[in-house]
């Protein structure tokens, strides 16, 4: 039984919305503020900790709704978790990179 690719496309996206969540919804618990597309400048300034945690949570409301609700993800399925994985993988190294210039991720040395 082959799968629809559109499953793939959602598992992977999915990875992507996960993502997201983890540093929001823990910034956000930890009473910290952090980068947020409702900051000013957009993606740039800091949103409260609420906002955060309100921010994950959807974050990962819409990752369950892509990972378990659109298909039969199966986490025992390489092509499941690859495209999950990917998806995580990434979206990880594209934040990873954005953000690392506001916190000196990117340069650790030269703090």
């Amino acid at each position: 039984m082959t799968m629809p690719w559109t499953h793939y496309v959602s598992y992977f996206f999915g990875g992507v919305f996960l993502t997201n969540a983890v540093p929001h919804f823990v910034s956000g618990v930890m009473g910290k503020p952090f980068q947020s597309p409702f900051a000013k400048p957009r993606g740039e300034g800091l949103s409260s900790s609420t906002i955060n945690v309100l921010w994950g949570f959807l974050n990962a409301v819409i990752a369950y709704v892509l990972i378990y609700r659109s298909g039969d993800f199966e986490l025992r399925s390489s092509d499941d978790a690859i495209a999950l994985g990917l998806g995580v993988l990434l979206f990880g190294v594209l934040t990873a990179r954005l953000f690392g210039r506001f916190n000196g991720g990117n340069s650790p040395g030269n703090t």
